[in-house]
């Protein structure tokens, strides 16, 4: 699964996570590996969720979201804010199907 989503896909997932609160927080330590892990259990349980990323300027929280993006191998569906969401597909147990356009 390409981590590259398309315009209705992207549309379709922000409406899934409307509903949903953050998950994990990214605190003072910044993105660790421990946050990494915890973060990769979360997108193959759920395959949806939002992060909070508690940086005093906004290129901090950039870097931070592109890092955790890189490292789990997710998409950045949206972010707002202190918040993004990612989306990754479980491996084998996949919850959430995506529109194909």
């Amino acid at each position: 699964m390409s981590n590259v989503l398309t315009a209705a896909q992207t549309r379709f997932l922000r409406g899934q996570a409307h509903g949903i609160k953050a998950m994990l927080q990214v605190g003072g330590k910044g993105v660790t590996d421990a946050l990494v892990a915890e973060l990769d259990a979360a997108l193959e349980h759920h395959e949806l969720i939002k992060v909070k990323v508690g940086a005093a300027d906004r290129e901090s929280r950039d870097a931070m979201i592109a890092e955790l993006v890189e490292r789990t191998a997710s998409a950045l569906v949206q972010r707002i804010g202190h918040v993004a969401v990612l989306y990754r597909q479980s491996r084998d147990r996949r919850q959430i199907v995506l529109p194909r356009a």
